[in-house]
């Protein structure tokens, strides 16, 4: 099971496992993360599970859909390394990805 490092609105640092076929969301909600708020629960339809992925790890995911990018250039922090959270899945080369919840809009 990959482990991730989820870097909260703080700045502070966690390790938590994360198995594969949830979603990154997923993944990082079930972790106790109340800042990210995946209100739209993974329907891709809000932009409140804003992530930025570490950049080495920019590679190993899928192409961003056309609703996401448009729900993410609603964000005042949306940089080159922004992904909504729900639109990414856990696998095994996601191993040791840091991942930082975006600061809230």
């Amino acid at each position: 099971m990959p482990q991730i490092i989820v870097v909260n609105q703080s700045g502070e640092e966690s390790n938590i496992e994360a198995p594969e076929g949830r979603t990154l969301m997923e993944v990082i909600r079930d972790g106790g993360f109340d800042e990210l708020l995946a209100l739209c629960g993974g329907c891709c339809s809000c932009a409140t599970c804003h992530v930025h992925i570490a950049p080495e790890f920019m590679d190993k995911l899928p192409a961003m859909s056309e609703d996401e990018n448009d729900l993410l250039d609603s964000s005042d922090h949306r940089n080159e390394y922004s992904r909504l959270s729900c639109q990414v899945a856990i696998t095994s080369a996601l191993e040791g990805c840091k991942v930082t919840i975006a600061q809230e809009d």
